[in-house]
């Protein structure tokens, strides 16, 4: 099932509401939890996303509703993606980055560069396009193809160059509000979604992008890339940097590897574990180290684990080796495997 992090319909309560509408109802009637609205994590089919748009357009008499959710968007759209991408070298850096990690935001979009429609040199084209088969859902593309070109401002300032647009479709608003939204001529009924622009943008560095932000920003993206080769290493990773606040639910995280949660429950049965028993490994060693190499006070080390309360970190210390917290921290005591302390 192809997916998109709710980040993508951010925007979609504002311009609603400014119709004098509740966006809940048209959210539900789409059959998605109203949690799509609050928390740009959780994912949502892109089918889904594309009827909620599409009735809610008609609905609200809206026909420009994609272009209006546009609007609201920034690179922060993409998550941990728009770290990397603010911090490429090169427009070409930007879209090679865009390819091999936009499944991290979505598995249902794609964009890649192709040669110029009009043969016309020193032009190329950016397509925009969905990866699953069937009609072009015409406000999620207007959404989108708007939220590219919305990204390449971001990227490069507002006038990047921008020669014209063409849609796979025909418009359902007026084709003043796209001139108004791209600044540029617009094309519709073309065999392709795309943004016609000079090939030197590929050259063009990114403003104010910092090497080191998108070495971090890479190395990130890596653990959780769709396909690496360490699951159990990528799904410890992401979850050791969340623990502070509580283990990442599992919809989230398989959301994150492009996985639908009980494919990556399957996956991880086939390993011989689960996503319960990670979390539980990577409390475990986190509690050892942080019990043994620091004097932090225990509910400190509670917090820093994810528990609740205090209680709960002492129960899961008795079950990980048969002894509270403070024997574990005890002067000359040592874990002998994974069940008991005994003293030195």
């Amino acid at each position: 099932m192809a997916t998109v992090r709710a980040a993508g319909i951010r925007g979609f309560a504002g311009v609603v509401r400014g119709l004098g509408a509740d966006p809940a109802p048209l959210v539900r009637a789409a059959g998605l939890d109203t949690a799509v609205l609050d928390h740009d994590d959780v994912p949502i089919a892109d089918w889904r996303l594309a009827a909620l748009l599409q009735h809610s357009a008609e609905r609200l008499d809206c026909p420009d509703l994609g272009l209006r959710m546009a609007a609201r968007h920034d690179l922060d759209t993409l998550g941990p993606l728009a770290a990397l991408l603010a911090n490429c070298r090169t427009g070409a850096d930007a879209l090679a980055a865009t390819e091999r990690y936009l499944a991290v935001h979505s598995d249902a979009l794609s964009v890649d560069r192709i040669a110029d429609p009009d043969g016309r040199p020193g032009v190329t084209a950016l397509r925009y396009r969905q990866t699953r088969a069937g009609p072009r859902p015409v406000q999620a593309t207007d959404a989108g193809i708007g939220f590219l070109h919305r990204a390449m401002r971001r990227l490069f300032g507002g006038d990047y160059g921008l020669i014209d647009v063409r849609l796979g479709y025909r418009p359902t608003a007026d084709p003043g509000a796209y001139l108004r939204f791209f600044g540029a001529p617009v094309r519709f009924g073309a065999p392709e979604s795309l943004l016609r622009v000079p090939d030197e943008l590929l050259t063009r560095p990114v403003a104010g992008a910092r090497e080191e932000l998108r070495d971090r920003a890479e190395s990130y993206l890596r653990i959780i890339l769709p396909g690496a080769d360490d699951m159990i290493g990528r799904i410890r990773a992401v979850v050791g940097e969340s623990l502070d606040f509580g283990p990442v639910p599992i919809e989230v995280l398989s959301h994150r590897l492009a996985l639908h949660p009980r494919t990556l429950q399957r996956r991880l049965a086939r390993l011989g574990t689960t996503y319960a028993g990670i979390v539980d490994d990577v409390r475990r060693d986190r509690a050892r180290l942080f019990l043994t190499g620091t004097r932090l006070p225990f509910h400190h080390v509670s917090a820093r684990l994810g528990f609740a309360e205090q209680a709960t970190f002492s129960r899961a210390c008795h079950r990980w080796w048969g002894v509270p917290p403070r024997r574990v921290r005890a002067p000359g005591s040592r874990i002998v495997g994974l069940s008991q302390v005994s003293g030195g």
